[in-house]
């Protein structure tokens, strides 16, 4: 049986921290931007305050985005909320961008281990098990929302798994629960091949690759067949799609 999450003809387009052409990444703006195009996919990040707010952020520290000392764990919201990322554009609360898109399927990466349990709670409350996918290096963290969730949650394995498959020492046994992996084309010495996609498929699992930000590299993991493409430059993966004959067309 598919996952809600998962119920939508493939390929998925899917909008890398909003995509980050348009307007500065994990920003309202560049869901807005990404959503207007058609994406139906938005995957983010997300970090605990200093007192207990769940943001929609990739960074640890605010050094790279906002030219700031200090990280997101040990500021207060209010804080946070007087920064501007660029053009106006603030970081954020995660259970806003939920009500703000609530037609949306979001892919989330809970950064830190206090984000683990807010994040649960925030699914539960807003009852979008169905629209989120969760996904992370630590397999740990993604073993904590597979059993607080069962299989109705989409996840995507943590890193030991993902080298396993890579490896070729994966079982279905091994990736019970999991809806898709999520990797990137090449990972050290490894590769996705047609071969490992097969295998992936036959354990009943989407393939995501991140971050594709090149045509020509779109257009080879299309041809491979890849479930899903994960991109910063949202308008030129639409653009790639719909050349192809493969953009499908959300309901506006």
């Amino acid at each position: 049986m598919t996952l809600p999450y998962l119920d939508t003809p493939t390929p998925i387009a899917i909008a890398h921290r909003g995509g980050s052409v348009a307007a500065p990444e994990n920003t309202v703006a560049a869901f807005r931007h990404a959503w207007s195009l058609g994406y139906r996919y938005l995957e983010t990040d997300v970090h605990l305050t200093s007192d207990g707010v769940l943001v929609a952020f990739h960074d640890g520290d605010l050094e790279r985005l906002a030219g700031l000392p200090g990280t997101i764990e040990e500021q207060p919201w209010e804080a946070l909320q007087a920064i501007d990322l660029g053009g106006g554009n603030g970081i954020p609360i995660m259970a806003q961008l939920l009500e703000t898109f609530p037609e949306a399927k979001f892919n989330i990466d809970p950064k830190e281990d206090n984000a683990v349990e807010p994040l649960g709670d925030l699914i539960e409350e807003a009852e979008a098990v169905h629209r989120v996918g969760v996904g992370s290096f630590d397999d740990t963290r993604v073993a904590t929302f597979q059993h607080r969730f069962g299989a109705d949650l989409c996840t995507s394995p943590g890193l030991m798994e993902m080298l396993a498959f890579f490896a070729g020492e994966t079982t279905g046994d091994a990736f019970a629960g999991h809806g898709c992996l999520q990797i990137p084309p090449r990972f050290g010495d490894f590769e996705i091949t047609s071969e490992l996609l097969d295998q992936a498929h036959d354990l009943g699992l989407q393939v995501h690759l991140w971050t594709i930000n090149e045509e020509a590299e779109m257009n080879r993991l299309l041809d491979l067949g890849v479930d899903a493409i994960m991109t910063d430059d949202t308008q030129l993966l639409k653009d790639v799609l719909v050349r192809r004959g493969e953009w499908n067309e959300a309901p506006q």
